[in-house]
């Protein structure tokens, strides 16, 4: 019987590390999906995606595209772990109506399949000008203005920075072209002229290889079509290969949310008003340990991010100030200078015009009239505070209500009293009794000087 069992086990095991046992290795087709636009989380999901294709041996990963575009950055890692990816990629703009603008195009030429679905459309791959105030770009194609005088005037730098940027990219995208036999003028067009093509028309002049309705019909077609990845030959088989969906996990979900500009603002204003809190009042920690967490955050999202320093100096200089008129009389000037230099760093704190990476304008308001509100609450119960009377000290003991609890034997006028739960000794003018009510006149040292007043008994009881 045992024998029996132990033939029936080793079996199951040859079993299991046959091919057949198994999910066979360079079957599957690994699908990831791009539906926003491209940032530092996209970056780092498709990379892990990629790495897993290879480590479960796919034979194809499909990219289904849907971006308005992205950061430069993030494209370029996207784009290198492509190249040297061993399985084979194909980007597929899908479902109708989605489109692969701006960095989608760089991510569609790069691919070893280009594919797009009926009703998409890609292109507009100029580079967005960097620096500056948001909302003021500058059209890289438009002619340069004519002069005025005899004299040709100088190109500004910043004039110079955009050629230098529609140059680069223009040659980057040129370079994927004639890698993959895609069509190069059309690529640098698209650069230096923001145009776009619909999925028909892309076919059609060689942008890309293949116009399916969905991913199967994209299977079906590629079924049987040989790809070179890194060196190696590949032969497709993925008519009826098993498709495997990889979902963004929970690392990738909440990359997006911290490196959202928005939401990192408002870690940088959690963090810092949590540790000014936190130093305002020490002991409960609550303050210290969310101001921390968040601020960490928010630096780790800026790191990613392009940011302006200008604007982090302004955003912390404006912060500073409005901290600072709650303890200064300038009645409010600095903190209305306080409150201009947040708006201005957060306004110019992205250093990017790309879709997807700005700051809404009411959100910096927002948080502007929220930290003036709530700095002058603070400063209204400071107040407050100075014109409330002492409690405390020398000043906190005059006036204050006391009980007889011994009486000197040998001098009546003389005894121990209780008073704000401390036992001192009292002289009065007027013999002591045990238990009376007295209020304090004035202190030597540690001696306090009582009186029996009548008031002072009736307030006691």
């Amino acid at each position: 019987m045992i024998a029996r069992w132990c033939r029936h086990l080793l079996l199951l095991l040859l079993l299991g590390t046959l091919p057949g046992g198994q999910a066979a290795p360079g079957q599957s087709v690994l699908v990831l999906s791009i539906n926003d636009a491209i940032g530092p989380a996209s970056a780092d999901y498709l990379i892990r995606g990629l790495h897993q294709a290879e480590t479960d041996q796919a034979q194809l990963v499909v990219i289904r595209l849907d971006t308005p575009g992205g950061l430069d950055s993030s494209m370029r890692e996207i784009i290198k772990a492509i190249l040297a990816s061993p399985v084979p990629v194909a980007s597929f703009v899908a479902p109708g109506g989605a489109r692969a603008a701006s960095a989608g195009t760089y991510i569609l030429y790069a691919s070893h399949v280009a594919a797009m679905a009926p009703g998409t459309n890609l292109g507009a791959a100029t580079p967005v000008q960097i620096g500056g105030l948001p909302g003021t770009p500058k059209d890289p194609g438009a002619p340069p203005a004519a002069p005025t005088g005899d004299k040709q005037p100088a190109p500004s730098e910043q004039d110079t920075l955009t050629r230098k940027q529609i140059n680069d990219a223009a040659a980057y995208i040129r370079s994927l072209a004639q890698m993959r036999g895609r069509n190069a003028d059309w690529a640098e067009q698209a650069v230096r002229e923001a145009v776009s093509l619909p999925a028909n028309e892309a076919l059609r002049l060689k942008v890309i290889d293949r116009v399916a309705n969905d991913l199967p019909d994209l299977l079906r077609q590629l079924d049987g079509k040989s790809l070179e990845a890194a060196g190696k030959t590949v032969q497709l088989q993925t008519a009826a290969a098993p498709v495997i969906e990889r979902q963004p996990d929970w690392r990738t979900r909440l990359l997006a949310v911290i490196t959202n500009p928005s939401v990192a603002l408002i870690l940088i204003m959690i963090g810092i008003y949590g540790l000014m809190f936190e130093f305002m009042s020490p002991g409960s920690g609550v303050g210290g340990v969310i101001g921390g967490i968040c601020l960490l955050l928010a630096l780790y999202a800026l790191q990613l991010l392009p940011v302006s320093y200008a604007g982090v100096a302004l955003i912390l200089l404006g912060v500073a100030f409005m901290i600072a008129e709650a303890f200064m009389p300038s009645f409010g000037v600095v903190g209305f200078g306080g409150i201009v230099a947040f708006v201005v760093g957060a306004v110019i704190l992205m250093d990017t015009d790309v879709p997807g990476f700005g700051i809404p304008l009411p959100l910096i308001l927002f948080l502007a009239l929220f930290s003036a509100l709530l700095l002058g609450g603070v400063l209204g119960m400071a107040m407050k505070a100075r014109k409330r009377a002492l409690v405390s000290g020398d000043a906190g003991l005059v006036g204050s209500l006391a009980t007889v609890m011994a009486v000197n034997d040998s001098d009546p006028y003389i005894g121990s009293v209780q008073v704000q739960g401390e036992q001192w000794q009292a002289y009065s003018q007027t013999p002591l009794q045990v238990g009376q009510h007295v209020r304090v006149i004035s202190r030597k040292g540690v001696l306090l000087d009582v009186s029996a007043a009548a008031d002072a008994v009736a307030q006691g009881d």
